[in-house]
């Protein structure tokens, strides 16, 4: 019999271990062929959900990053009330080593009206010759032209569609900036009579009455928060929207690196005086990135663990397999294997299985990441699952970044786990004395 298996072994050219390991995982219709496939399957899914959300994970952080850096400066100047002596603090930080543009701004919430639908957006007040310099915004335009020239607006995509605006009508504005205006002018109204009536009506006239824009373009950043709150104006529609005068909200600065923005802030921050300071772009959207790095961290630990069960089926199904050949196990000891053999006999199952299971869930993830937005829309179309919502995540499409690094970790770690889940019921094996595995053949 030793003669027999070693001539089939010489013909196949494989060691004697994997050539049995092979031959124990020969597919039967048995009920332990149905565990190793279930085991198979198992470590197939647990890699590919892994590498499919890290993957998502990954390029959600940097679309975010990304889509911020674009559509925000690296670092805004403010303060807690109004700047007014702005263009000597803007001089200085124009000086300020790493500083390549500053631009003035105004930003903050208004009511907009369009054919009695009504939104609550914020406004950003720019000078386009300024803010361009710092923030593209030309690059941006999807519909119409960037045109802040008298009384006009340039929309984000989603604010339009909501509205069911066009670039060529004309926008309401109400701003919250002069409500203590509105009450001081009720209470006169309500305290006058005769000709300080008139007035006073005339003069309540003049303070609520809107601001009409006209839209002159639409834009579009990706970044659905952008998209949906942010309307641009003229700097002067702001300041008189919100009662400033000369006065400003803050400036914008763009640095020679928006990831050594924390270096400029500290020297812009030398001479600001209380209640100016200083935020980075990473400052103002912290909790968005931290929550991310948190979401990643916790899922890929979450999800290893379908890798872990799968590795369990691993040796659940290896100990079966060292119960129902025992006689062969016997058999080979008594024919001279050593307990390395044997042991490379069942290690050899689980390797195979880790194996052919880790590679088949990395095809399968690097597809579904290729696919990913297909199938959400597939998904969406047929099934009515939205697994993306963009009001949720503020992406117009699911981002995706695949990192070789990461996926080499996922991939050595499950195929090692399954390993070291076949190492158990291997030793245990190799243990067997062949005496009492042919006592009673």
């Amino acid at each position: 019999m030793r003669r027999v298996c070693l001539h089939a072994n010489a013909e196949l050219k494989l060691p004697f271990s994997l050539f049995l390991a092979l031959r124990f995982l020969k597919p039967k219709r048995t009920f332990l062929s149905i565990i190793t496939l279930i085991s198979v399957l198992g470590v197939m899914l647990g890699v590919t959900v892994l590498i499919l959300v890290i993957s998502v994970m990954t390029g959600f952080d940097r679309e975010l990053r990304q889509k911020v850096i674009d559509f925000d400066a690296h670092i805004l100047v403010s303060t807690e009330d109004i700047l007014r002596d702005w263009r000597t603090l803007k001089t200085k930080i124009d000086n300020t080593p790493g500083v390549v543009a500053t631009a003035p701004y105004i930003q903050g919430p208004v009511i907009v009206e369009f054919q009695n639908r009504r939104l609550a957006p914020l406004i950003r007040g720019v000078d386009p010759a300024e803010e361009e310099k710092v923030i593209p915004l030309r690059k941006f335009i999807k519909y119409g032209k960037l045109d802040l020239e008298g009384d006009s607006t340039v929309l984000g995509v989603e604010l339009a569609r909501k509205l069911q605006i066009n670039v060529g009508d004309k926008l309401t504005i109400y701003s919250p900036g002069n409500l203590g205006q509105i009450l001081n002018s009720i209470k006169k109204l309500e305290n006058a009579k005769g000709e300080e009536e008139k007035k006073a009506v005339d003069e309540l006239r003049d303070v609520i009455l809107p601001k009409e824009l006209t839209v002159t373009g639409i834009f579009e950043t990706g970044h659905y928060l952008h998209d949906s709150e942010f309307l641009l104006v003229p700097i002067y529609v702001g300041q008189e929207l919100y009662g400033l005068a000369d006065a400003l909200h803050g400036i914008t600065v763009k640095t020679d690196n928006p990831y050594s923005a924390e270096r400029v802030k500290q020297a812009i921050q030398q001479f600001l005086e209380p209640p100016q300071y200083a935020q980075t772009w990473i400052d103002m959207n912290r909790q968005f990135f931290e929550a991310v790095r948190l979401e990643r961290t916790v899922m890929f630990f979450l999800l290893f663990f379908i890798v872990v069960v799968a590795a369990f089926g691993i040796m659940s199904t290896l100990i079966t397999v060292t119960v129902q050949k025992r006689r062969e196990i016997g058999i080979m000891k008594a024919l001279g294997a050593n307990i390395a053999q044997i042991i490379w006999v069942f290690l050899g199952q689980g390797t195979v299985v880790g194996l052919f299971g880790t590679l088949t869930g990395l095809g399968l993830g690097m597809a579904l990441i290729r696919y990913r937005n297909e199938f959400s829309h597939w998904l969406a179309s047929t099934l009515h699952i939205e697994i993306f919502p963009r009001e949720v995540y503020q992406f117009s499409s699911i981002p995706a970044e695949v990192i070789p690094k990461d996926v080499a970790i996922i991939c050595i770690s499950a195929f090692f786990i399954c390993s070291f889940a076949a190492l158990i019921p291997a030793y245990f094996a190799a243990r067997l004395d062949p005496v009492k595995a042919l006592r009673y053949e």
